[in-house]
């Protein structure tokens, strides 16, 4: 259990992807509904992808994930970053929490991991995702369409190099 800027970080368990199973999103966010409960939490608790749940002030409020699994199929990773991803509850989210909880998470890694860049890939409609990425210092690097569905998507690359 890591806590930053008010937020805690602790490695995901059973109880906090049963709840997370169950949050629902609104069209057009609703892609990000999990829809298998055995894959999602087989895909949550394998610790190579790096779950973490998130609380703030006793509640669970998102999840992040740290690496591969925060990687979209057809987009180039080949460039050395850590790739970030995650969500908040529905009902937490367009209130200005994502970019504390995305500078939280910055923080975090650079502790756990140590990354020279960051990297967040977002679904291409996801506005709100897009602006909270250049609001903590994210630029886009580039675009490409999904090969199995064709929604686009755009990676987003922040270095911590000086």
């Amino acid at each position: 259990m890591t806590s930053i800027n008010g937020y805690t970080f602790q490695p995901m368990d059973e109880a906090s992807v049963q709840q997370i199973w169950q949050w629902r999103y609104p069209a057009p966010y609703d892609i990000y509904n999990a829809t298998d409960l055995e894959s999602t939490l087989e895909c949550f608790l394998d610790p190579s992808y790096h779950y973490y749940s998130l609380w703030q002030s006793g509640e669970l409020i998102g999840f992040r994930c740290f690496g591969k699994d925060a990687q979209v199929r057809g987009g180039d990773y080949s460039a050395a970053a850590l790739d970030l991803g995650g969500g908040l509850r529905p009902d937490l989210t367009g209130q200005g929490l994502g970019a504390h909880v995305m500078q939280a998470a910055f923080e975090f890694a650079q502790l756990k991991f140590a990354p020279t860049a960051f990297r967040c890939t977002v679904a291409a409609f996801n506005v709100r995702a897009q602006t909270v990425c250049q609001r903590v210092g994210y630029e886009e690097r580039s675009r490409f369409q999904h090969p199995l569905t064709d929604k686009e998507f755009i990676v987003f690359w922040k270095s911590l190099a000086t």
